[in-house]
């Protein structure tokens, strides 16, 4: 992974609403408002993509905290248009007074990893790695309202519980770098009016369009539709996204101590003791917070039925989950690859 930075040229002068300088246009930049609360550890970076939405984001943090602002452009390789994607951002941050730096990455997939997910960990990967080079530790992402229902949706659509509904955090951590998601209030369309009245230059990746991907589906398909039908349904999805992770937050809350509780590894005798739902709690964040595995639905439903069997000091528990397999070891269970 190379790194290429781009020299910082002198600071612009911008209008203090968030419009933007020397377009003729007096329309305030939504995702201005929507940093006007916000308050990053500074310096801070923006995940800039050369798209609309990382294009009003860094417009913006860049008339927020002028000086103190960097863009991180990671440039995949996967389609032709790649390359006029970074000479967008290069002539953008050019005009802000904005330091570049441009990190190239190899997004292949592994087998059974679908290529949107392997170029989502890299692309997080890259920005967490260039982040901590730049000596930032934040960094800003472009994802907005629409996309934030297009994840509860995809969540819903494949049957998750709390944390999938819980949608897209505001904030998160990786690679010992925090990101933050200001714009989850903020439309689309507010943020695409703004630009284009102003007359900001921003790229359309042509992927976008293309409806083999579930996600565009529902971004041209099914958020019309919804509009059409319930006009404020960004507002309550996000909503409902918000009381689903304040939901999942007590849950986790809960299985810490009742983890604490049947111990790790976790006695059987102790966890017949709680109710199949908490059993179902507790079992699911040992795996994952010990040993990163996660079970699916059927797994676990599977393995609460062994436990609630075992009553015999010879009865045995053994049950694939993730790549390895949850056995019984005398009185406790045990997670083994």
């Amino acid at each position: 992974m190379a790194a290429t930075p781009t020299p910082k040229p002198t600071p612009n002068k911008r209008p203090p609403d968030g419009s933007a300088a020397g377009t003729g246009s007096d329309i305030p930049n939504p995702a201005f408002a929507a940093l006007e609360p916000f308050s990053p550890v500074l310096p801070v970076g923006v995940a800039y993509s050369g798209g609309a939405d990382s294009t009003a984001l860094l417009h913006a943090a860049a008339q927020r905290w002028p000086g103190q602002v960097s863009a991180i452009h990671v440039h995949h390789g996967l389609q032709a248009a790649a390359d006029g994607f970074e000479r967008t951002c290069e002539d953008s941050c050019t005009g802000l007074g904005v330091p570049l730096q441009v990190v190239r990455v190899s997004a292949g997939h592994a087998a059974g990893q679908s290529p949107e997910d392997a170029a989502r960990r890299a692309r997080y990967a890259a920005l967490a790695q260039a982040a901590t080079s730049l000596g930032l530790q934040a960094v800003m992402l472009g994802q907005h309202a629409d996309d934030q229902v297009e994840t509860l949706l995809l969540a819903l659509s494949r049957g998750a519980g709390l944390p999938g509904l819980s949608a897209m955090a505001a904030r998160f951590e990786r690679g010992g770098v925090v990101f933050h998601r200001p714009l989850l209030q903020v439309p689309a369309a507010d943020l695409r009016q703004w630009l284009v009245k102003s007359g900001v230059p921003f790229v359309d990746d042509p992927t976008n369009t293309d409806e083999r991907y579930t996600r565009n589906r529902i971004r041209a398909r099914l958020l019309p539709a919804l509009q059409d039908s319930f006009p404020q349904f960004r507002e309550t999805f996000a909503r409902s996204a918000r009381h689903a992770a304040q939901a999942q937050a007590l849950l986790a809350e809960l299985a810490s101590e009742d983890l604490a509780l049947v111990g790790m590894p976790p006695a059987i005798k102790v966890l017949q003791g709680l109710s199949r739902a908490r059993q179902a709690n507790v079992l699911r964040h040992w795996l994952f917070t010990a040993h990163q595995a996660a079970p699916s639905t059927a797994q676990l439903e599977q393995l609460l039925g062994q436990i609630e069997a075992c009553n015999t000091r010879g009865h045995r528990i053994e049950l694939k989950v993730a790549a390895g397999q949850v056995r019984r070891d005398g009185a406790a269970l045990v997670y083994l690859l």
